[in-house]
Parts: C-alpha cells; sequence; structure tokens
C-alpha cells in the first residue's frame, strides 16, 4: 500500500496550494480518504474528509477556504487549498481508511510566509 503526497511547498499569506494523493495498493472506492496536519509542537489535525459515498467534512479552521474532492478513476484525492494563511503552516497527510484499516502517507511540507 502506498498514499504518496505531493504539492506541497512555500508560499506566501493570501496564495493557493493544490495537494494531491496517489494511492496504490487498496481499492481506492472502498476507502474514506482524508487529509490531515501537524504542526510542529502541536497533535496531528483533521483537515477535511472525503468518504467512499462522496459526502466532504471540513474542520472549522479552514471552511470555505480548502476543498476536498477525490477522483476515482485516479485513485487520487486532492486538497485545493486557497487563501492561505500563516497557521495553516503544517506537513500535511494524506489517510484512507475503511472499517479498522488506516494507512497514511509520509506527508508534505505546507510552509505559508507572512
Amino acid at each position: 500500500v502506498q498514499l504518496v503526497e505531493s504539492g506541497g511547498g512555500l508560499v506566501q499569506a493570501g496564495g493557493s496550494l493544490r495537494l494531491s494523493c496517489a494511492a496504490s495498493g487498496i481499492s481506492f472506492r472502498v476507502y474514506d480518504m482524508g487529509w490531515y496536519r501537524q504542526a510542529p509542537g502541536k497533535p496531528r489535525e483533521l483537515v477535511a474528509t472525503a468518504t467512499r459515498e462522496g459526502t466532504t467534512n471540513y474542520a472549522d479552521s479552514i471552511k470555505g477556504r480548502f476543498t476536498i474532492s477525490r477522483d476515482n478513476a485516479k485513485n487520487t484525492v486532492f486538497l485545493q487549498m486557497n487563501s492561505l494563511k500563516p497557521e495553516d503552516t503544517a506537513v500535511y497527510y494524506c489517510n484512507a481508511r475503511t472499517y479498522d484499516i488506516n494507512h497514511w502517507g509520509q506527508g508534505t511540507q505546507v510552509t505559508v510566509s507572512s
């Protein structure tokens, strides 16, 4: 099983980034997919999820700025991040979950400068 994130980087406040997570080795369609993030010295927190039924859910801190989407044909989940703020700086992790099975990507760094 592999979850490979890409698209992170350095951006100025107010800018945008689009993260991608390509999954392999799993039946992507039956997994709920999510994005989490972890800032230095803080616990990992949920950013957004897209269930296998297509339902999306967002953390309050990013509602209206981030959009999660999934392409089941390409086994890929995306996170479009707009109006980025310095407090969005973190390592962003892709997650795939079904029942009691949980897979994580290696993470991609997002740094937002003020």
